[in-house]
């Protein structure tokens, strides 16, 4: 390997990939899964649909996820992340505005299940491919700023979807065209924008001394074999993270109007506020990672999990459920931006993508289990407090998993 040429930019062209990140995460997670709340009410009057149909649409959309990831690191080889993504978000966007010319229950679950699998392919190279553009010392923030396009996209829907709902008799569909057109044009900046190495371009990754890596080029591709208990031990970490987020952001607005007496707007509005606090949890928690360890950041953020959910079990006064939701808001994208960049830590570029695919499939196991025990808990007790309890008992066992971490090889730190 030769000595990576250098060229003068304003700034490094790895925070393009930040942003082109952003922008990614922000479609094919924010709009295409985190938007489908505020659609379904309108989907399923219009369609005459049952509590259970619409729990199929939602489902259908995390199988696809899972089965998008397990082609996702062989296709990464193959086409590179720069044109996977783009090609990932095209589908997911096409999916999308179909379900909005679609009429019957079997086209929406075969679109949006698509969906799914676009989501899958885009959200893993978006994450992975950070670890090539940014050194140890710079690899949270990055992560941290890349998935707050989740945040934005959820108070965007928030404020999107009800005008769009009240422009036309059409409501769910011109919002479903709307929003998929939207990552239509976002896969075609990605194509633009991405590159899939900084090598590429003449460029050392941002946050590498220069001179060192002059003098040592070959650690840039170096491979390590990452041991398969880690792979597991990660993943162990990321399923909790899966089960326990999706079943409190499932839930936790039927709680507060079924269990809490709050109407659906004062319920929508509090859940806003997770929306915009949710905006600063991966650049604050990912830069505290960057600039202490991951282990330790881990650590706190399962701990300010841990408190929400104990605060959402015990069923307690109505200011204390807020707190519950405050705290869960602000931590609420801050592992995925953790693992991402633990798992540049451990693996070099090259698997990089393959250890992120297999613990990101481990996590979306947990988004799909999650969910579906939380409900029948809830159906045989009249109450989710025993599954906000389960969620507890599991992150307070995240943070025991977390402290045990070995040290990444790579940086010789935590």
């Amino acid at each position: 390997m030769t000595t990576p040429r250098f060229r003068q930019y304003p700034f490094h062209y790895g925070w393009m990939i930040v942003a082109a990140g952003a922008l990614g995460i922000f479609a094919c997670i924010g709009l295409a899964r985190f938007a489908l709340g505020m659609l379904l009410p309108a989907m399923g009057r219009d369609l005459h649909l049952t509590y259970a149909q619409m729990g199929t649409i939602s489902t259908s959309n995390f199988l696809g996820y899972l089965a998008g990831i397990l082609g996702t690191a062989h296709l990464v080889r193959r086409f590179g992340a720069r044109y996977l993504t783009g090609a990932a978000l095209l589908l997911s966007g096409l999916a999308m505005v179909g379900i909005g010319f679609a009429s019957n229950l079997a086209c929406i679950v075969l679109l949006y299940t698509l969906t799914g699998v676009g989501s899958a392919m885009a959200n893993i190279p978006i994450m992975a491919v950070l670890s090539s553009w940014f050194s140890s010392r710079l690899r949270g923030k990055a992560a941290g700023l890349v998935v707050s396009g989740n945040g934005a996209a959820i108070v965007f829907a928030g404020q999107a979807v009800p005008w769009m709902n009240g422009l036309t008799i059409y409501n769910w569909r011109l919002s479903w065209a709307v929003l998929g057109t939207l990552v239509l044009l976002t896969g075609i900046f990605c194509l633009v924008v991405l590159r899939n190495r900084p090598q590429d371009m003449g460029l050392l990754p941002a946050g590498h001394e220069e001179q060192a890596l002059a003098r040592q080029p070959h650690q840039l591709g170096r491979e390590r074999t990452v041991p398969l208990r880690l792979i597991f031990h990660c993943g162990a970490i990321y399923f909790i993270f899966g089960f326990t987020f999706v079943s409190y952001a499932t839930f936790i607005v039927t709680t507060m109007v079924e269990e809490y007496g709050f109407s659906q707007q004062t319920a929508g509005g509090f859940w806003s506020w997770v929306g915009f606090l949710s905006l600063f949890s991966g650049p604050l928690f990912g830069m505290l990672a960057d600039r202490v360890s991951r282990r330790f950041s881990l650590m706190v953020v399962f701990s300010v999990q841990t408190l929400a959910y104990l605060l959402a079990g015990l069923q307690p006064a109505t200011p204390w459920l807020l707190l519950s939701i405050g705290c869960f808001g602000i931590v609420a994208w801050s592992i995925p931006s953790i693992m991402a960049a633990l798992t540049g830590d451990y693996a070099s570029p090259d698997q990089t993508f393959a250890m992120f695919s297999a613990i990101t499939f481990i996590f979306a196991t947990g988004q799909v289990a999650g969910p579906f025990l939380a409900g029948i808990i809830a159906e045989r007790t009249g109450s989710f407090s025993g599954s906000y309890l389960l969620a507890a008992a599991l992150t307070a066992t995240a943070v025991l998993l977390a402290a045990v971490l070995p040290k990444p090889v790579r940086q010789g730190r935590e």
